[in-house]
Order: C-alpha cells, then structure tokens, then sequence
C-alpha cells in the first residue's frame, strides 16, 4: 500500500540551541521512500549522518525564537505483515554479529529481571516464534495500552508495576520478556496507518527462525501498514528529537497518515 504521511514539531527556542532529529525515513527490505521531504523553520545548516543501527539522523542548531521542522513522506510498505507460526528459536552462536546486541539488557529494558516471569508465560511453548506471540499477548492482556498516561519514559521493571503505559512502554516490556528468553528484539518507531489518536508510534520486532517479526502489543491485531523510521535497543536509541541544553517541549506536535490510491505523481508531497 502507498502511504504520506506528514508531521510537524514546533518549539519555542529560550537560546541557541543543539538539535538531534530522527524523522527521515530510508527505504530497506519492509518499505520503499518514493518522495520525501525535510524542512525547516527558519533554514539553518543541517549535518546528517548514519547511526549505529542505520538510522538516518540530523543534527543542527535551532536559533532563539519559533522554531520547527516539517517532514513528509511518500513510500509504499506493505499491507499486512509475516508471520510464521513455529519459526524456530535461533540459539546465541549462531546470531549474526549485527543481530547479538539485542540480547542484551539495555536502559529501558530490563531483560535480566525478567527471567522467572517469561519462562512462566511460555511454559511448554516452543521455543521461537510461538513464545513470542504468547508473549505479545501477555502483554497486550495484562498491561493497559493509555495513549494519556501520565507516566513518562518508563521501563519495563516500572510499566509491569504501573500495569499501564503508552505504546513505547508497552513495547519495552514485550523485548524485554522476549531478551530474558534470549531471543533478540528491537525496538521500531515510525508511523501507523488508522492508529487512534493518530500519533507516533511504536513497536518491536523479534529474530527468530533467520529474520525479524513484527509485533504490537498496543494494537488489537499487529497489522500493516507501518512505515518505519528508526530502529534501536530501546527508546534511548529511537528518539525522533533530543535537545542538549534546558528541556524544551514542543508546543506543537502533529502527525498525520494518509492512504494513498497509487504511485506518487509530481504533486504528491504539495502541501
């Protein structure tokens, strides 16, 4: 399915200020970036770069006064994702150097406290694709997805005690039980088409049987429609802006995600 999505991130600036976004989209294995766009507001210089995990990243210096960024994008991604209901547990030696590291614990993710209550969840499931889907739907049973919680950046020691969070904190529990299990997981931030309130959004994937699998412990259903925009351990490596300096938060902040009926043409991405 073709989507555009758009949103814009606003700031009122106290002084000159250090700027790191995360909002541009590139096109991989699960979508394809037909059109795009970046802009600023006033234009300053940008430096991009590529993080650790293939991320493309901005950096800049936002001056006193109103400031804000505005992207959009065109891609096509699919409509639904794979599944693969007894895909098998992949043991540690045989994990591809790039895929290790997300075995292991991490700011927001605890795996290590984890240990007991994943072995619980999945006892007498086998092992891979089949314990994380109990897994995702443990979560998705037991904690409350609340796009207005009042708590913010959890953990997933402090979302299992809250037993609410957003989708970023429901996915943090959801890796955290899958790592405790040693089965890698990731955290995905980017877009989701018909998500209510439309909104950021977040998710996680698990490697097992040779490949990464989507799942939204949020979400009724994990469906597609999903465009991606960053990947990482957890929320620390997926964030769309970090300030250095005194905390700013937006004073405006929209998203929106749109169908569309077929290839972009040359007004595609008109505001």
């Amino acid at each position: 399915m073709w989507l555009r999505s758009r949103c814009e991130i606003s700031f009122d600036v106290i002084d000159n200020t250090p700027f790191l976004f995360m909002l541009r989209p590139r096109s991989g294995l699960y979508q394809w970036v037909a059109r795009e766009s970046f802009t600023l507001e006033p234009m300053v210089v940008v430096e991009e770069h590529t993080d650790a995990f293939g991320n493309l990243c901005q950096r800049l210096v936002a001056p006193k006064g109103r400031f804000s960024v505005r992207t959009s994008a065109v891609v096509f991604t699919p409509d639904t994702v794979d599944t693969c209901p007894g895909a098998p547990y992949e043991e540690a030696q045989n994990l591809p150097d790039s895929v290790l590291t997300y075995l292991l614990p991490s700011r927001y993710c605890e795996s290590d406290c984890f240990i007991e209550l994943a072995q619980e969840i999945v006892a007498g499931v086998a092992p891979g694709y089949d314990q994380v889907a109990i897994l995702n739907d443990w979560v998705r049973q037991t904690v409350r997805f609340n796009p207005d919680s009042p708590n913010f950046q959890m953990s997933a020691v402090a979302v299992h005690r809250a037993g609410e969070g957003v989708c970023r904190d429901l996915a943090h529990l959801g890796m955290a039980l899958c790592r405790a299990l040693c089965i890698p997981a990731r955290m995905v931030v980017g877009y989701l088409y018909g998500l209510r309130p439309m909104d950021f959004h977040a998710w996680f994937e698990a490697y097992v049987g040779g490949r990464w699998y989507t799942f939204d412990p949020s979400q009724k259903e994990t469906l597609g429609g999903r465009l991606i925009v960053a990947y990482g351990h957890d929320a620390a490596d997926v964030a769309l802006f970090t300030q250095f300096g005194p905390r700013l938060n937006p004073t405006r902040m929209w998203v929106q995600v749109e169908q569309l009926d077929g290839p972009p043409d040359q007004d595609s991405l008109a505001e």
